[in-house]
């Protein structure tokens, strides 16, 4: 099973602590990576965006899951957001050559765990729908928790997909799926009317005959004052970002409202983005690979010889540096252990490896985390000037986020390298005389790279200790790790 990524939505926008117990229980899994998590007190909601291979990513929403239903309490959630449980919902988005087949599995896997460990009833939506109705997820949540909660053991129509017709009582039920990739935007209007914002979104939905694979609703944005039509785009190719705030551009000015500002929650494909600057620069004619950053990233994936990323790495610059020097040290150990495993496996033996297949993913990983390293201390670097030539609570929240990645890289170097040499030592009573020393230098590789990669970790944690941060969940990794 290939990558996907997972954006699992949370009721909970407001209090710091619960967002980052929850978010902390993805951190310490071996092959996820957090890629982005956004909160909203209006909306009293938090989404998380995971990417990852298949099985790692259940186990991270398995520890990410606990934390949302021990915490959170629906019975007194409030929020502008429509929601039906603690944790709301799991949409899982195939990446590269991952199947949709695959990623309507993995939601089936994680209801019939979410029932059987957490009995929570568990509605299967998008692709992983086993009804028609239930595609449409705003028809899954219709509502919402207290109405699903009275009508869910009489209704036929409200039975969960999977478990029993009652919801848990503080954690409600959840809406686990599969679908394409989706792009959360919202527009703020220069009006406080909500009932603008509700005209306006119900004219640009594609339920109420409006713009195809649009989603939206009206809502009240307290903290600004201000109205919100907030959508979500679930196919940008059949309609891109620019139609959208166009057919919203237009639908307010009926009411002589203008659009004052919008944004992206959670992350969007450059493409889209792309789409926006031809329409609006009317760049008829563009080739996109001519952009500069597309150019270096082509340039960039010709294989770097061993001779030339040392060369780098005694150069007099911060990066590379031990971080990516760890990683380095781990992909070099795992394809060692890969070589001892296929030495150590009869030539007639036609079933694969699981452990050859570890290694190799592992391999895959630990190269890309090379460069990862890197990039994420630079992006302290960048945040770090940025604060200082703009003091505010906005540039101090971006160091510290990018300061919080520069610990995550090489954290999940180290848990990558611990899983490895594992594997390896679990395996020592087939590995062949002849190649025991290349076992040990294997091993020696791979806790060279957890060791290497602990430091890095350790000493961004005393970056984030002197800015106050919550660096619990890093400490806990560290120890289960040394």
């Amino acid at each position: 099973m290939g990558w996907f990524e997972c954006v699992p939505n949370f009721s909970e926008g407001r209090d710091e602590a619960t967002i980052a117990r929850i978010v902390a229980g993805a951190e310490g899994i071996a092959g996820v990576t957090v890629l982005d998590s956004e909160q909203n007190a209006d909306h009293n909601r938090s989404v998380v965006t995971l990417v990852g291979e298949g099985p790692a990513l259940i186990e991270a929403l398995q520890a990410m899951m606990r934390v949302a239903t021990a915490l959170i309490d629906l019975t007194r959630h409030q929020g502008e957001h429509p929601r039906m449980g603690a944790t709301d919902v799991v949409p899982f988005v195939p990446l590269g050559e991952s199947s949709t087949e695959e990623a309507v599995e993995l939601a089936v896997s994680l209801g019939n765990w979410v029932w059987d460990e957490l009995q929570i009833p568990v509605y299967l939506y998008g692709q992983a729908a086993r009804t028609l109705a239930r595609q449409d997820l705003a028809k899954v949540r219709a509502g919402q928790f207290e109405v699903i909660r009275d009508t869910i053991g009489s209704d036929p129509d409200r039975y969960p997909d999977i478990g029993e017709p009652h919801v848990h009582p503080t954690a409600g039920a959840v809406a686990i799926g599969a679908r394409p990739v989706l792009i959360a935007y919202n527009a703020y209007l220069t009006t406080a009317d909500v009932a603008v914002a509700k005209k306006v979104a119900k004219a640009v939905r594609a339920r109420d005959g409006g713009l195809l694979e649009v989603k939206a609703l009206g809502f009240d944005i307290r903290e600004r004052q201000q109205a919100q039509v907030s959508m979500n785009l679930t196919d940008y190719r059949r309609t891109p970002i620019h139609r959208a705030v166009e057919a919203v551009r237009r639908e307010a000015a009926r009411f002589g409202v203008e659009i004052a500002e919008t944004e992206a929650v959670g992350l969007v494909p450059e493409d889209a983005l792309f789409d926006a600057a031809e329409y609006y620069l009317q760049l008829n004619s563009f080739d996109r690979s001519t952009v500069l950053e597309r150019k270096v990233r082509g340039a960039l994936k010709s294989p770097e010889s061993l001779s030339e990323f040392t060369a780098r790495l005694a150069e007099r610059t911060p990066t590379p540096g031990g971080g990516s020097a760890s990683a380095a040290g781990g992909a070099m150990g795992a394809a060692l252990g890969e070589m001892v495993m296929a030495y150590s496996t009869p030539k007639d033996d036609p079933a694969p490896d699981p452990v050859r297949e570890q290694l190799a993913s592992a391999r895959s990983r630990f190269l890309t985390l090379v460069d990862e390293d890197a990039q994420a201390y630079a992006d302290t670097v960048v945040a770090r000037r940025a604060t200082k030539a703009n003091p505010g609570p906005e540039t101090e929240q971006a160091w510290t986020t990018a300061i919080r990645h520069a610990a995550e890289v090489p954290l999940e170097t180290a848990r990558l390298a611990w899983a490895c040499a594992k594997v390896l030592r679990e395996a020592a009573d087939r590995v062949r005389p002849t190649m025991k020393s290349d076992w040990t230098v294997a091993l020696t590789l791979l806790n060279a790279a957890r060791e290497g990669a602990l430091a890095n970790v350790l000493i961004n944690l005393d970056d984030l200790r002197e800015r106050a941060a919550e660096v619990a969940g890093f400490e806990a990794a560290v120890r289960q790790l040394s």
